[in-house]
């Protein structure tokens, strides 16, 4: 008779002593709470109704035996706001542990079900410990990932926007907002601050990342239209149309939007994208962050140039040189109308 042995994949794994341990203590706080009622009521409550019915204390003042009854309720009300403080923060703490781990095996089960007609995003747990195997480059937040995440997000934004419009309105529309290349730094600008905001919530529940990119998205988003008119007196976006709007900079349908973004963000494109940067060899990934850097910092300068010399022209102000002449020349007026197709002035009604 054959012996059948159950596989060693099939045993199950112990949980762990700590949270048997936890779960032990919260099973003895419920009976406790019940003891600690009994005895209360048992020493103060039929005392403090009996000095209720009793007369009126002389000048205001309760004798020494019922004082000595009021402190000793305080001392008791102080230590139960103490103990209720500390199990609110305990129970918080709970929720924490059970949120990030719930999050961490979605995670993997969505990076694992992979099928042939989409291709889910890698965990970020998973990036996490690649970074740290092959000492990348690019680990963590570091210089250079915030970079790289700059760069590309000011690319991808342009790009899903133009892909928007002509989805929404029929037509191919210049999205850009600097002068060369399909590029939008308020998108990089967004995707760093979502990465520094979200990142210590990537293997967290969805709930954190909705309502860290609802808040900072509004944030950097007024602050740039606030910006961009302060300086160059013109304005990329108006919302004055759209309900819920504040100073025509920001609005509530857009700042959801920006939520769901930092959702899809710190779970879907960030970890793609965390992917793609650990394939580049430290040694040719940094000499290419900083020449891109240089790029995007030379391509910023002459954007704030050409647009600064374009609101002048519109006043009618000559050229005040030759290089304002080889500005004009170079970056004339239907040059910058179709880069910056969006783009309005303070003197547009």
């Amino acid at each position: 008779m054959e012996n059948h042995t159950a596989p060693a994949a099939e045993e199950k794994l112990e949980l762990t002593p700590e949270t048997s341990e936890l779960e032990a203590l919260c099973a003895a706080v419920h009976p406790a709470v019940e003891r600690a009622g009994e005895a209360l009521e048992k020493r103060y409550y039929e005392r403090l109704a009996e000095e209720a019915l009793g007369p009126k204390w002389p000048n205001g003042k309760p004798p020494e035996e019922t004082q000595a009854l009021l402190d000793g309720v305080q001392g008791e009300l102080d230590r139960l706001h103490q103990t209720s403080r500390a199990l609110a923060q305990s129970y918080q703490s709970v929720v924490g542990l059970e949120d990030e781990l719930s999050a961490r095996v979605r995670d993997v089960r969505k990076s694992r079900d992979r099928k042939w007609y989409v291709l889910n995003p890698p965990a970020n747990a998973g990036i996490d410990l690649e970074e740290r195997r092959t000492d990348h480059f690019a680990q963590g937040i570091n210089i250079y990932k915030i970079l790289l995440v700059c760069i590309v997000g000011s690319f991808a934004g342009v790009i899903i926007e133009m892909m928007w419009a002509y989805a929404r309105y029929g037509v191919i529309e210049s999205r850009r907002g600097l002068v060369y290349g399909p590029f939008n730094l308020l998108y990089g600008a967004g995707a760093v601050f979502l990465t520094l905001t979200l990142y210590k919530y990537r293997n967290k529940g969805r709930i954190w990342s909705f309502l860290g990119g609802f808040i900072v998205g509004s944030v950097l988003e007024y602050a740039c239209s606030w910006g961009q008119e302060m300086l160059l007196g013109s304005r990329s976006w108006d919302y004055s149309n759209i309900p819920l709007n504040l100073n025509g900079r920001i609005c509530f349908t857009y700042s959801v939007f920006w939520g769901i973004l930092g959702i899809v963000w710190i779970k879907d494109l960030y970890p793609r994208m965390a992917k793609w940067i650990l394939k580049i060899p430290s040694k040719t990934g940094r000499p290419l962050t900083w020449a891109l850097t240089a790029f995007m910092i030379v391509n910023v300068i002459v954007s704030c140039v050409t647009v600064a010399r374009w609101a002048s022209r519109r006043e009618g102000e000559a050229p005040a040189g030759p290089f304002w002449e080889f500005v004009d020349q170079r970056f004339p007026n239907e040059r910058m109308e179709r880069i910056f197709a969006n783009m309005s002035f303070g003197d547009e009604g």
